[in-house]
């Protein structure tokens, strides 16, 4: 055993919170070496169903159960109850705060909402993974996509050195969050997963109305979306952009709301307000001089307004 192992054999973690999040990360540090001494959860059942993902046996519904030794109080329940949990964490006895460490995985919260710990001498930190971790998955699905991916953290400077060490172990690491951008920070989470998720649902939609036969949507649409994805991670948004608006082609566009008015007219102000922020990137490019954008602009602000809008503005 190298010195480096043995150091992460001896972190000692107790998941507050057994969903998802709490037994997908809390399954790759058992599978990097790592101790979870307690789960803890709402239910009983949720609380015995995360142990046995997570080979704990020391599960239940009470705070209390939480053992002295631990060094890590990781909180993944969701962000409205961790302040709670805060204060009943703080409650508890057998603690000894100035060799623990507390942090949570909400993406809204910052570490302010562990003040009554660190107030007790705790570490304290938010360390909130940027990744999906939907409801409809087995944890064992989401596991693979766990490892080496970014944390979001602010916290003491005691909390932050733990943080850090936390993704290294997870195989992640850390970028620090302003805590006054904190919001805006998980907006960008959200447009990153939850917008592209309902892009795709519309691109869904509209493969629905085409009525083809013989495959699926994503079969049919998924290599130019990875396609896309992957010319941005090689360059950047802007240089990645292509298509009627990046070439300022009016007439294009303006065929295609024709052609949503006739099918899916619902999905006109989504279309418009998207394609708008398209011809923004496509500005910042450098691929449209100022009479194409002017042009393209006054064409879908006339069909933002309402989706009983179809008229063009003269």
């Amino acid at each position: 055993m190298t010195q480096s192992t043995a150091r992460r054999r001896r972190l000692r973690i107790a998941i507050v919170g057994a969903g998802k999040v709490g037994c997908v990360l809390g399954r790759v540090l058992v599978e990097r070496g790592h101790v979870i001494t307690a789960v803890v959860s709402r239910t009983l059942r949720s609380a015995r169903s995360g142990g046995r993902f997570l080979g704990c046996r020391r599960t239940g519904t009470d705070l209390s159960l939480i053992p002295a030794a631990t060094e890590i109080v990781y909180i993944t329940a969701p962000h409205g109850v961790i302040a709670d949990i805060a204060s009943g964490l703080a409650a508890v006895p057998h603690f000894a705060f100035r060799r623990l460490a507390v942090c949570h995985a909400s993406g809204m919260h910052t570490a302010a909402v562990l003040e009554p710990l660190r107030e007790l001498g705790a570490k304290v930190f938010s360390f909130h993974p940027l990744q999906t971790f939907p409801r409809d998955f087995a944890p064992r699905r989401i596991v693979p996509h766990a490892r080496g991916i970014v944390y979001g953290v602010d916290g003491t400077p005691g909390g932050v050195r733990i943080a850090r060490r936390m993704a290294r172990e997870l195989g992640g690491k850390c970028v620090l969050i302003p805590p006054d951008l904190r919001i805006l920070y998980h907006a960008a989470c959200v447009a990153a997963s939850n917008h592209l998720t309902t892009m795709l649902w519309i691109v869904q939609r509209m493969y629905d109305r085409l009525q083809i036969r013989g495959t699926g949507f994503y079969p049919m649409f998924g290599p130019i979306v990875e396609a896309t994805l992957a010319n941005i991670a090689r360059t950047s948004p802007a240089a990645a952009l292509s298509g009627p608006i990046a070439r300022g082609g009016t007439e294009t566009v303006a065929g295609h709301f024709s052609a949503l008015r006739d099918a899916l007219p619902a999905l006109i102000p989504y279309f418009a307000s998207v394609s708008i922020e398209t011809v923004h990137l496509a500005s910042a490019k450098g691929s449209l001089d100022s009479s194409r954008e002017e042009e393209l602009l006054r064409l879908l602000h006339s069909y933002q307004l309402s989706e009983n809008t179809f008229q063009e503005i003269p």
